[in-house]
């Protein structure tokens, strides 16, 4: 079992900056790649960034040159440094992790997610 609880949401206004942070407790060593999601009310979940253990990402779109994820292997957590913040990014921010199972699928842990509001 893997545990990720998130933290650092809040509200904002547009163009300020807020950092998420995500914990992994549990059996951990066995978690490849991190990542964010995020939802808003009427839509679907959508990825925002994964992160490998090695550090390779890849960021929707929506997100480049904005958002910058990364992650501290042994402190086994994941940030999101959001900045230049829009009313769009409001949304419920999830953490998730990646973890192999035979047949070279994988299982995704998720976190409980983190209020993110962008508003003046």
């Amino acid at each position: 079992q893997v545990q990720l609880v998130e933290s650092g949401g809040g509200t904002v206004q547009p163009g300020g900056s807020l950092r998420l942070s995500c914990s992994a407790s549990g059996i951990i060593d066995s978690i490849n790649t991190m990542g964010w999601s995020r939802q808003a009310p009427g839509k679907q979940r959508e990825s925002v960034a994964p992160i490998t253990r090695a550090a390779n990402t890849n960021y929707a779109d929506f997100v480049k040159d904005r958002f910058t994820i990364s992650r501290d292997n042994a402190k086994n957590t994941v940030y999101l440094q959001m900045n230049n913040l829009l009313p769009e990014d409001t949304a419920v921010y999830y953490c998730y992790a990646d973890v192999p199972v035979p047949g070279s699928a994988w299982y995704d842990y998720w976190g409980e997610g983190t209020q993110v509001t962008v508003s003046s």
